[in-house]
């Protein structure tokens, strides 16, 4: 299967580390079903090739990172970011970003969904086995309305101010 705009989000479920205790979360990773993690939102959802990956620190994330309340004025609820990586390295990558809340930091472990999708990047031959493709989405109620894929290394269509401005 491959995501196509009019799509909706598979269900499949992703990881979130929870980092602090509230009346219905303990610390630590929790499981998601995608498509109630959508529901009733507008989010703009972006796949980066990996936690602490030089692009995706340095560029892709601290561009929706500064953007975020512009996106916001646009009526979006959410901004996501989804990586072939577990929750436990998310949630490090997003300290070490001072993300605070800004961007929910959602574990593809097994690379499900990038699979699903058909936005993999294959890096075993360099030692990280498959990975997410660069990608870029806004999904409205579950539904997607808007999909970006990079060709493999570069980084145009998926920034920020492209995703901004097609909204």
């Amino acid at each position: 299967m491959s995501i196509e705009v009019g799509d909706h989000l598979p269900d499949i479920t992703l990881h979130e580390y929870i980092s602090e205790t509230s009346k219905y979360d303990q610390v630590g990773p929790k499981a998601w079903r995608l498509p109630d993690l959508a529901h009733k939102k507008k989010v703009v959802v972006i796949g980066v090739v990996g936690a602490f990956m030089p692009v995706c620190t340095n560029s892709h994330l601290p561009g929706y990172l500064d953007m975020a309340d512009d996106f916001k004025a646009r009526g979006v609820d959410e901004l996501w970011c989804i990586s072939v990586n577990d929750p436990f390295v998310l949630h490090a990558w997003s300290e070490s970003l001072n993300i605070n809340g800004r961007m929910r930091m959602l574990g593809d472990g097994s690379a499900e969904l990038v699979t699903l999708m058909d936005v993999t990047l294959d890096l075993s031959s360099r030692g990280m086995g498959v990975r997410a493709d660069r990608f870029a989405m806004v999904v409205d109620n579950g539904e997607i309305t808007h999909f970006y894929r990079e060709e493999t290394g570069c980084f145009c269509v998926t920034s920020a101010e492209n995703v901004l401005k097609k909204l």
